[in-house]
């Protein structure tokens, strides 16, 4: 599995407007093009009290794939590049421009269950 990381910051007043966006918006529409090989998305937002208030909102998109040709299906090439709608451009203040990438090594679940993938 390949795990794609990818992170947005918003200024505070459009932190919630940008989070509507991608949960209600962005995501389902990821979703909805039916990638083959894409496992699962999750929006993650930055806990306000690790915030320096002048920074922002900090956005995490974490991604699941069985390889990276599966990436590479979802960027439409290049699996490093980062795909940022025009309206999310609209509201973020800055984004990576390049997305990271890491291959999945082992599981752990609560119970000790391990489930090792590498």
């Amino acid at each position: 599995m390949i795990l794609r990381l990818w992170s947005g910051w918003t200024e505070p007043a459009h932190a919630d407007a940008y989070e509507r966006l991608l949960t209600r918006d962005i995501a389902p529409a990821i979703l909805a093009r039916g990638v083959d090989g894409l496992r699962e998305l999750r929006v993650l937002r930055r806990c306000p009290q690790e915030l320096d208030p002048t920074e922002g909102s900090e956005f995490l998109t974490a991604m699941t794939f069985t390889d990276l040709a599966a990436v590479s299906a979802f960027t439409g090439g290049d699996p490093s590049t980062s795909v940022v709608p025009p309206a999310a451009r609209d509201l973020l203040g800055r984004f990576d421009r390049q997305s990271r990438h890491y291959v999945s090594r082992a599981v752990f679940r609560d119970g000790g269950g391990r489930t090792s993938l590498g």
